[in-house]
C-alpha cells in the first residue's frame, strides 16, 4: 500500500475517534449535570422515596388550590375590614358632629331668650345698673342650657361693662376675655369658632376644656349685621367630648386620634410617640379635601390602614383611626394556618397507608435504633426484645450480648478506679504521720530524764489518744468532733514542748460536730502554724480554728497572728508539685480533698488582716457515709 493510501485511511481512523468521542461526551456531560440529585435521591431509603413522591404531588396540587382560596378571601376581607372601619369612624364623627351641632342651637337658643335680648339692649344703652338684674335673671338660662346637654362645663357672656356666667362657676377675674387668645382669634378669624383643647383660663378648677366662641347678637345687630363687642364663650369638658367619640369605637388593635389638619390633638390622645407619623407631612399629603376616606401608609416598613371623616360642624377636625395592615389581616392569617393545617392532613392521610406498612416491616430495625440512640445517651440498661427470630432480631440479640460485655467492663473499671483511688488516699494518710511524732518522743525523753514525770504522763496519754484517733478503726472518713479531738491531742503535746508559745481557741457550731471529714486534715494546718507561724516567737501566739456551715458545705478556716506566708509561692507549689519540702501539707491535703471530693472542693491561702496566715476549706457537708458514697467520684 502507498505512503498516500495509508495517510488516507490514517485520517479517516482520526475523524471516526473524534466523532465517537464527541457522541459520548453529550450524554456524559448530562449524566455529570444530574449526577447530585441522583445521588442525594439514591441516598434515601425506600420509604422516603415514596414519600417523597406523594409529599411534591398532593402539596403542589394544595398549595395552588389553597393560594388561589387565599388571594380571593384575602381581597374580601380586607374590602370588608375597610368598609366597616369607615363606617366606623363616620358613625362617630356623625355623632360628634351631630352634639357640637346641639351645642351650637342651645347657644343660639341662649341668644333668643328674652334674659339675653335685655342684656343686649344694656349694652347698647350702655346702661351699667341693670348689670345684676341681669345676672340673675341669665341664671336660669345657663341652668337650661347645661341641663339640655351634660358636656358643657360652664359658659361665660363677655360685655365691655362686665361678664355675665353661671354663679355655680368660680370666675377666675385675673383672666380678661377682651385680652386673652380667644379673643385675638376671633378678631383674626372674624367669626366664631371652636378652639382646640386647653386648661380653662376663665374659671378656677383648671378644667381641660374645648370651647364654642361667637359673637352675642341682639335684634338690631342680627338685622344690621353690627359688631356687638358682646362674646359667648361654651366650655365643653374635653374627657367628654373624647368619651362620646370613643364610646363608639373599639380600641382593638386600632389607634384613634381626633385631630386637626396640622395633626395637632384637638383634645389630648394617647399617642405612643411625640413623632408619631401622623404629624408628618407625607402623611397629610394622602389626606384629601374629601369629608371621609381611607388609605394605607407605611412607615418604618410597616404597612396601616387609615380611614379618616371630618366634622361638619369644623372640616379641619376629624377624626383617624390607625390600624397595622398585619392586623387587618389577622382573620386572614387564621384562614392561611388552617389551610395549612388541611394541606397537612392531608398529606398524612394519604401517607397512612405507606408509613404503617412500612412500619410494620421495619419495626424491630425502629425498635433497635431507638435502643441505640438510648446507649448513646449512656443508658446502658436498655435491652432488645422480640418475639420473632428473624435476622434484625438476631442483630437486637448479639447488641444485648455486646451491651452486657460492656457494662461489665465498666464496673471492672470502676471498681479498680475506686481501688486505686483508696489506695492513694491511704497512701496520703499515711504520709500525714508527721515528724513531731519524733521530735515528742524525743521531748519525751528529755523530760523525763529532767524528772518532769507529770508532763511525761500527759505527753504519752494524749499521744496513744493521738494514735487512737490516727487509726480510727481503718476509716478514712471521721467526724468533725475526733477530727477535731485529735488536734486537741496534738495542741496539748505541743503546749507541754512549747510552753507559753500559744493559745488555740475553737469557734465550732456544735450542729457540725456529726459531718463526716478526713481524717488528718487539721491537724497538719495547726501544725503549720506553730513552726513555721511561731518560728521567731516565744510567746503570744494564737491560732483559731472555726467551723461553720454555708449551705450545703462546710466552712473550715484555720488561721493565726504568726509571721504569716506567700499565697502565691504555696498555690504555685500544689498546682504544680515539685520535689522540695515546702508547703509539702498544704499539698497533700489538697490532693486527699481531690480524691475524695473532686470538683465539689475549695481551698484558700490568704494572710489575715493582723498578717498571719489563714488556710479555708470547703468540703460537701455529709453526716453519713451514704451521702458521701452517693455522690463519690468515679474519676
Amino acid at each position: 500500500m502507498s505512503k498516500i493510501s495509508v495517510l488516507y485511511y490514517n485520517k479517516i481512523d482520526e475523524v471516526r475517534i473524534l466523532a465517537t468521542r464527541k457522541v459520548m461526551e453529550t450524554p456524559m456531560n448530562k449524566s455529570r449535570m444530574w449526577s447530585p440529585i441522583q445521588k442525594i435521591f439514591h441516598s434515601f431509603s425506600l420509604k422516603q422515596r415514596i414519600w417523597l413522591t406523594f409529599v411534591v404531588l398532593i402539596t403542589l396540587g394544595l398549595m395552588a388550590t389553597g393560594s388561589i382560596a387565599y388571594l380571593i378571601a384575602s381581597k374580601e376581607i380586607q374590602r370588608n375590614a375597610m368598609q366597616s372601619s369607615q363606617d366606623t369612624v363616620n358613625q362617630s364623627a356623625q355623632i360628634v358632629n351631630e352634639r357640637l351641632k346641639n351645642i351650637g342651637i342651645a347657644i343660639r337658643a341662649l341668644m333668643f331668650s328674652d334674659a339675653f335680648k335685655q342684656l343686649m339692649k344694656d349694652v347698647q344703652a350702655n346702661d351699667r345698673s341693670s348689670y345684676y338684674k341681669s345676672l340673675t335673671s341669665l341664671q336660669y338660662v345657663f341652668s337650661q342650657v347645661k341641663f339640655n346637654d351634660s358636656m358643657i362645663d360652664s359658659i361665660l357672656i363677655a360685655t365691655p361693662f362686665g361678664d355675665f356666667y353661671p354663679t355655680s362657676s368660680v370666675r377666675n377675674t385675673a383672666n380678661s376675655f377682651y385680652q386673652s387668645e380667644m379673643y385675638a382669634h376671633f378678631k383674626q378669624l372674624n367669626r366664631g369658632f371652636w378652639s382646640q383643647g386647653h386648661v380653662d383660663p376663665f374659671f378656677t378648677g383648671k378644667q381641660r376644656v374645648i370651647s364654642l366662641v361667637t359673637e352675642g347678637v341682639g335684634e338690631d345687630s342680627f338685622m344690621v349685621y353690627e359688631p356687638t363687642n358682646v362674646y359667648v364663650v361654651v366650655n365643653v369638658k374635653e374627657d367628654d367630648l373624647r368619651d362620646l367619640f370613643m364610646d363608639n369605637l373599639t380600641k382593638t388593635n386600632k389607634q384613634y386620634y381626633f385631630i386637626d389638619n396640622k395633626g395637632e390633638d384637638v383634645n389630648y390622645a394617647d399617642r405612643t410617640s411625640k413623632d408619631h407619623f401622623i404629624q408628618k407631612p407625607a402623611f397629610f399629603e394622602q389626606l384629601s379635601d374629601q369629608m371621609k376616606g381611607s388609605f394605607f401608609y407605611t412607615n418604618d416598613k410597616k404597612d396601616y390602614l387609615v380611614n379618616y371623616s371630618r366634622l361638619e360642624v369644623k372640616d379641619d377636625w376629624m377624626i383617624v383611626s390607625v390600624q397595622a395592615k398585619d392586623d387587618l389581616l389577622a382573620k386572614l392569617n387564621g384562614i392561611k394556618r388552617a389551610t395549612t393545617y388541611v394541606i397537612i392532613g392531608f398529606i398524612i392521610l394519604s401517607l397512612f397507608i405507606t408509613n404503617n406498612l412500612t412500619y410494620l416491616l421495619l419495626k424491630p430495625l425502629y425498635r433497635l435504633q431507638r435502643l441505640m440512640k438510648r446507649v448513646e445517651e449512656n443508658d446502658l440498661s436498655v435491652r432488645f426484645e422480640s418475639v420473632y427470630k428473624d435476622e434484625v432480631s438476631q442483630v437486637g440479640f448479639r447488641f444485648n450480648r455486646m451491651l452486657d460485655e460492656i457494662k461489665q467492663l465498666i464496673e471492672d473499671v470502676k471498681n479498680r478506679e475506686r481501688d486505686k483511688r483508696k489506695a492513694e488516699i491511704k497512701a496520703l494518710s499515711a504520709q500525714m504521720d508527721p515528724h513531731f511524732f519524733y521530735n515528742t518522743l524525743n521531748t519525751v525523753y528529755c523530760k523525763s530524764v529532767l524528772g518532769e514525770n507529770d508532763d511525761v504522763n500527759e505527753m504519752i496519754l494524749a499521744l496513744s489518744q493521738m494514735f487512737q484517733l490516727s487509726l480510727s478503726g481503718g476509716r478514712d472518713l471521721i467526724t468533725l468532733e475526733d477530727e477535731l479531738e485529735h488536734v486537741r491531742q496534738y495542741l496539748a503535746i505541743q503546749q507541754r514542748s512549747y510552753e507559753n508559745l500559744f493559745v488555740c481557741k475553737f469557734e465550732v457550731e456544735p450542729e457540725l460536730l456529726a459531718c463526716l471529714v478526713p481524717k488528718i486534715m487539721i491537724q497538719p494546718l495547726v501544725e503549720n502554724c506553730i513552726l513555721h507561724g511561731f518560728k521567731d516567737m516565744t510567746s503570744g501566739g494564737d491560732i483559731l480554728i472555726s467551723a461553720h456551715a454555708e449551705g450545703d458545705w462546710l466552712h473550715i478556716t484555720v488561721e493565726d497572728n504568726g509571721h504569716g506566708l506567700v499565697p502565691e509561692k504555696l498555690l504555685q507549689g500544689i498546682v504544680h508539685p515539685t520535689t522540695s519540702k515546702h508547703g509539702y501539707a498544704l499539698r497533700n491535703i489538697y490532693t486527699r480533698l481531690q480524691l475524695y471530693f473532686g470538683d465539689q472542693q475549695r481551698m484558700e491561702i490568704t494572710n489575715n488582716d493582723v498578717g498571719g496566715a489563714r488556710i479555708e476549706l470547703w468540703i460537701p457537708s455529709y453526716e453519713g457515709e451514704e451521702d458521701f458514697h452517693e455522690h463519690e467520684p468515679t474519676g
